[in-house]
């Protein structure tokens, strides 16, 4: 059985059904062939049901489901296993948190960057659960002016519950190396494409989500502040972290309305989690449609229009 949120319940029943009908199936006594048709049309008909209308909280549970895949699992399957990882910031150390190399998507070379949360809890003990400290974002810009230098298109694959925020990050620089993440992208010579595949929290996000183009997962967010802690905020509990992810307008949804994303990548029905080599498909094929257009621009041009982007965020014309 795979691992189910509350919302989830009523496709949790259906399953059980599936496992129990499938496993007389197997024993050969019984035909139960039709019954099992029946509930896996069943659990597709409920699962659209459910997808169809997640508020805002069930989406930021969706984006932090175990399940989901993470970083180094997208990058392994676009690029066929051709990543070869590249490592420290040449000041500090290496960020475990932050992960990136090169990497083939078809014929074209790209670098790759991205948080990475771990798959286990040693595993994200060992990412500091895709929080990176200032070295971290040292070493993303490091690889960035590789790829520049080589002329090699920035993907990047944004899922961060923020930066690391603890003192020995901020005695290291750690406002000043997100600020100068965001300085540098904006002015770098290469195509940057940004996907954001789970949480997109803060300047965790920023330090590597400058780009010609910003896309979101369908089941993601994005946000200066996380709704839990919004709400600790605003109303000194969690308890009201409901009412926090629906004003703070996080979705995918709200963030293209809003003209903050350039599009939404949707998921498999059920989420990124329930097909992970559909995901890897999907996303791959948009980087694909994406690149030709972007290495097509002059680089001044598109410089200009990445950066004309970012500036008219938050204006409102009366």
């Amino acid at each position: 059985m795979p691992t189910l949120l509350d919302f989830e319940e009523p496709i949790g029943k259906l399953l059980e059904q599936l496992e129990k009908a499938e496993k007389i199936d197997e024993g050969g006594d019984v035909d139960v062939s039709k019954t099992i048709k029946d509930l896996k049309s069943k659990i597709n008909s409920k699962r659209k049901e459910i997808f169809s209308n997640l508020s805002p909280w069930q989406k930021v549970q969706l984006s932090r489901h175990p399940d989901r895949p993470y970083t180094l699992e997208y990058i392994d399957h676009i690029s066929q296993e051709t990543f070869i990882e590249l490592h420290g910031d040449r000041t500090v150390g290496d960020d475990k948190a932050i992960v990136g190399g090169f990497g083939m998507v078809d014929k074209q070379s790209v670098m790759f960057i991205g948080q990475q949360k771990g798959i286990n809890t040693k595993m994200r003990q060992y990412r500091n659960f895709g929080m990176a400290n200032p070295e971290g974002y040292r070493k993303a810009l490091r690889l960035m002016r590789i790829a520049e230098k080589f002329n090699k298109p920035v993907i990047t694959l944004i899922d961060t519950p923020g930066a690391y925020p603890g003192l020995e990050a901020e005695e290291r620089g750690q406002g000043e190396a997100i600020a100068r993440n965001i300085f540098e992208m904006m002015g770098l010579k290469v195509p940057i494409i940004c996907i954001i595949i789970g949480e997109g929290a803060s300047g965790g996000a920023l330090g590597i989500g400058i780009g010609d183009r910003v896309l979101m997962l369908e089941n993601t967010w994005y946000s200066v502040i996380s709704p839990e802690s919004c709400s600790s905020i605003l109303w000194h509990s969690w308890d009201y972290k409901e009412q926090a992810a629906k004003a703070l307008k996080l979705t995918a949804k709200d963030m293209l309305k809003n003209k903050l994303i350039d599009g939404i990548i949707q998921e498999p029905i059920g989420g990124a989690h329930t097909d992970h080599k559909k995901m890897f498909k999907i996303v791959k094929k948009e980087i694909l449609s994406l690149l030709p257009e972007l290495q097509a621009m002059d680089v001044d041009e598109r410089i200009e229009k990445r950066c004309d982007k970012f500036c008219a965020m938050g204006i409102v014309k009366g």
